[in-house]
């Protein structure tokens, strides 16, 4: 459990199935609140060309993560395809007590078990547009073979059955607007945004068929 007197700040839980779009709205949100920071989880799959060690994630090997995950040193951890992800507990608990908001970019998996770790944390699930604009964004990636994409589509229906269980639910269509509504959601003042609104059942429906 994430100590209690640390409630005092506001934990918040992204998820979202691969090719969502989480990733740009999270970094468009922290560029425009100073007061949230986002915690950066450790990771056993390779590094992209792109990322950079200890901004994007902490890369370990499976025997590293296996022994932080044995030592209890995780908030949460997941199995995701073939690797493993995990959110430090003590890089969390310490922003927390700096007196920042944390964000945590994390599969529904972790966010399950962050619920039950700090059950005053607020969750909120990206879903895309259509299944059409999932695939698009996963093939404009130029990062992952067919196989690979075929599989990441045939998974993120399985990962959008879960987003009743969050609290918020935003859908990545327009940008801008995502990011207003992450906004809103940060702000507290995201009432008409709940993951359990009727205006999502429709859209749910054919993402999950």
């Amino acid at each position: 459990m994430i100590d209690p007197s640390l409630h005092a700040r506001r934990l918040f839980v992204i998820s979202a199935p691969s090719g969502a779009g989480k990733t740009s709205l999270v970094q468009a949100l922290l560029q425009s609140d100073p007061e949230l920071c986002v915690s950066v989880s450790h990771t056993t799959r390779p590094r992209r060309p792109n990322e950079v060690e200890g901004r994007d994630y902490f890369f370990v090997n499976i025997p590293e993560f296996e022994a932080l995950r044995d030592a209890g040193a995780f908030l949460e951890w997941a199995q995701v395809f073939d690797n493993f992800y995990g959110t430090g507990r003590e890089q969390v608990e310490q922003r927390l007590g700096q007196g920042r908001d944390v964000l945590l970019e994390i599969d529904w998996q972790g966010a399950r078990q962050v619920r039950t770790a700090a059950p005053l944390c607020t969750s909120i699930f990206v879903l895309p547009p259509s299944r059409a604009a999932l695939e698009a964004r996963l093939r404009a990636r130029r990062t992952d073979s067919d196989e690979v994409i075929q599989r990441r589509l045939r998974d993120a229906a399985g990962d959008m059955s879960h987003c009743r269980e969050f609290d918020y639910a935003v859908v990545n269509d327009r940008f801008e607007v995502a990011v207003g509504q992450l906004r809103q959601i940060v702000r507290g003042d995201g009432e008409s945004l709940r993951s359990s609104r009727p205006e999502l059942a429709t859209l749910l429906a054919q993402l999950v068929a």
